[in-house]
């Protein structure tokens, strides 16, 4: 880019703000993302894959922050910032491969989270229907004592069951029995369909990465008079 040296001081005044508002577009995207990592938690299954997202949808920062520096190109520049530039310009190679590099373990983290909760889910469906059954069969054969303690475990099941009330109180736990039962596919759906929302989420990153990896090799070339 050329930029008159004799006659819009205005305009040449520009390219500096531009320039500083790279950088600190840059520094803010530096100390996001320190943060990013020091508030991640590994021991969640979707750590990976949620960091991955992070990047992506952050991504716009650094890529307006790299254009905004490059601006001008050696335009007043110093000796020390032209180090900068060479070094930023190769960073942006390396981001470009990162980010390409973030799709395949995108890709089968989502889809390794497909079985995990698919097992998590028929093994929650399994325990509840087991649980349930195991409440009805103490009750075809319980007194009213037993039956009491009966009402008492399906209220800490979070079905709450007078126990007070003897007479009625039989009744009123197959009620709740079947009510339970009524509600398990639905529970173990609600499951299932937070996995397609974390697909849904993983096929826009993964493009936003494809896109991004792109962007910073054309970023990295345009830039080859920094190096």
């Amino acid at each position: 880019m050329a930029i008159s040296s004799g006659g819009d001081a205005s305009e040449n005044l520009s390219v500096y703000r531009l320039r500083w508002v790279g950088y600190g577009l840059l520094l803010f995207a530096l100390v996001d993302t320190v943060h990013s990592f020091a508030i991640a938690n590994p021991a969640d299954p979707r750590f990976g894959i949620n960091l991955i997202g992070q990047f992506v949808e952050r991504v716009v920062v650094p890529l307006l922050g790299f254009a905004l520096v490059f601006f001008g190109e050696f335009y007043g520049r110093k000796a020390p910032e032209k180090l900068i530039l060479r070094f930023l310009s190769w960073l942006c190679l390396l981001l470009a491969v990162a980010y390409f590099l973030m799709i395949p373990p995108l890709l089968l983290q989502t889809f390794g989270l497909k079985s995990q909760v698919n097992a998590k889910a028929k093994e929650f469906e399994t325990a509840q229907l087991a649980q349930l059954k195991k409440v009805e069969d103490q009750l075809k054969s319980s007194s009213p004592e037993d039956i009491k303690k009966i009402a008492t475990q399906l209220s800490s099941m979070g079905a709450p069951v007078d126990p007070n009330k003897p007479d009625a109180v039989k009744t009123q736990i197959e009620g709740r029995i079947k009510s339970m039962r009524d509600q398990i596919p639905a529970q173990v759906q609600q499951q299932v369909s937070q996995f397609r929302g974390l697909t849904r989420n993983a096929v826009k990153w993964t493009l936003g990465a494809v896109i991004s990896g792109v962007l910073f090799i054309y970023l990295w070339k345009s830039s080859r008079w920094a190096r």
